[in-house]
């Protein structure tokens, strides 16, 4: 009983060696004949750690007959960067892909964590080797063309294209292309308007672009600007004249406003003094009223008679009738002064 216990315990011994043997002996063999060195224990742990095996070995290998010679590139770091939600093939392509350039110095250390950072490490090291065109303004853009208005009042329209170049020590933390295409599109605007002409903007775009490149409007971003050039640039409206414009007839506004304001004070004035003229001929009125009123008083004191008072209505009869005849005398002189003169 003993003896088939043995032997049933060494056949699953067996069994499992067989099985492990099986499933990593390919990985195994290509890890020793690459010299990507990565033992049998080591792939069976990455089993148990949920690592993909095929990606590390295989990445692994890529690295060693590339000739990545990194003592942080273990298998260790692979599997931690794995583990980590990075993408390992990415950033070994990437290690070779710059060392192939032999211009671009990158570790592990700093592919790995620009791949996790979200940035595409390849793309970085491609943009890096091959300059990458930047349209400003970006297709698809609100406006199609930086508008600016020199210092004679003409605006002009431009296009550029920035060529940049990854910086891939500023990669991490560093801004991305809109960064550079919002400073590029500010330092264009800002250099025609500091123009004296907009003739000498047409002679000589260049002068946009030095200016634009003296700023170093590359600092602190992700990419290094290797030449901004002109692809367009147009002359629009006359904004100085239109300016011009408005402000003439906003002033022509205030002066109809103010004359509108001294006409409406005269009118007032006038409504005033007519207001103040009837108000006179009502204490005329009561005064005339008064009149009689003073004549019946004299009456009953004694003081007027009715002789007295027909003497005062003869003299004021007299008085209207040399007013009439004085009247009728003048218009009657002012036409045959009119025929003589004629």
């Amino acid at each position: 009983m003993l003896g088939l216990v043995l032997a049933a315990l060494f056949f699953g011994v067996l069994l499992i060696f067989f099985f492990v043997f099986a499933r990593y002996f390919g990985l195994w063999i290509q890890c020793k004949l690459t010299r990507a060195d990565i033992g049998l224990w080591s792939l069976l742990g990455m089993t148990f750690r949920k690592v993909n095996t095929r990606t590390i070995v295989r990445s692994k290998i890529m690295a060693t007959q590339a000739g990545l010679i990194d003592p942080d590139m273990t298998s260790e770091a692979l599997e931690a960067h794995y583990l980590a939600g990075g993408n390992v093939p990415q950033v070994i392509r990437a290690l070779i892909a710059a060392k192939k350039a032999k211009t671009i110095s990158l570790t592990f250390r700093e592919a790995s964590a620009i791949d996790l950072a979200g940035r595409d490490v390849l793309e970085a090291v491609k943009t890096s080797v091959y300059p990458k065109v930047i349209d400003c303004p970006p297709r698809g853009a609100a406006k199609p063309s930086l508008d600016s208005v020199a210092k004679d009042g003409i605006q002009l329209k431009v296009k550029a294209r920035v060529t940049v170049r990854a910086n891939l020590q500023q990669l991490i933390g560093g801004a991305t292309e809109e960064t550079i295409i919002a400073r590029v599109g500010e330092g264009i605007v800002s250099a025609i308007g500091s123009a004296a002409n907009h003739k000498a903007v047409l002679e000589n775009p260049d002068l946009i672009s030095k200016a634009v490149l003296a700023k170093r409007l590359d600092s602190q971003t992700a990419f290094e600007i290797v030449s901004i050039d002109i692809a367009d640039i147009d002359v629009g409206a006359n904004i100085g004249a239109r300016l011009q414009a408005d402000q003439a007839e906003a002033d022509t506004q205030v002066a109809r406003a103010r004359a509108e304001g001294k006409r409406a004070a005269a009118v007032a004035e006038e409504q005033e003094n007519l207001a103040k003229i009837q108000e006179s001929k009502a204490s005329v009125v009561l005064a005339q009223a008064d009149v009689p009123r003073a004549m019946a008083e004299a009456f009953r004191s004694g003081k007027l008679h009715i002789l007295d008072y027909y003497k005062l209505q003869n003299v004021s009869a007299d008085t209207e009738m040399r007013k009439s005849l004085a009247v009728t005398t003048s218009e009657y002189k002012e036409p045959s002064d009119s025929d003589n003169a004629r």
